[in-house]
């Protein structure tokens, strides 16, 4: 079932949870104690007094209300040394995400990737005024 926006109500977009990276996960070594752990993730989203020996890291991003991505990893403890762990695949590093938007980002399109119900009309009224455009998708 296509996606129908709410008309005009704007909805901000929600960054939720622990954004953790592939290099996060590769300083990850048996052994290690939970505050190296703690400094190498942070702090995790869920903990349980009934389960001390695991941690959950949960990130969600929500964009007009849906949710466009959720993750989860969680790490195991035997005592105050870490076991195993688990998880989603992670993205890369930050900093290589970071790059990645910036040049996927089009300088010429001050709208991003959807122009929204105004955008269109705007582009509309321009390619009025000029019958040579090229219509948007």
């Amino acid at each position: 079932m296509p996606y129908i926006s709410q008309f005009g109500i704007y909805k901000i977009d929600i960054n939720q949870g622990n954004y953790l990276s592939q290099d996060m996960v590769d300083k990850l070594k048996e052994g290690q104690t939970k505050q190296q752990v703690r400094l190498v993730l942070g702090t995790p989203l869920i903990t349980s007094v009934f389960r001390d020996d695991r941690w959950d890291y949960m990130y969600e991003y929500r964009k007009d209300g849906r949710v466009q991505i959720h993750r989860q990893f969680t790490v195991y403890f035997k005592g105050d040394a870490l076991a195993r762990w688990e998880g989603d695949e992670m993205p890369k590093s930050v900093q290589e995400l970071n790059r990645t938007a910036a040049t996927r980002a089009l300088p010429d399109d001050p709208y991003g990737e959807d122009a929204g119900f105004i955008g269109k009309v705007i582009d509309w009224f321009k390619r009025i005024g000029d019958p040579s455009a090229a219509p948007t998708p």
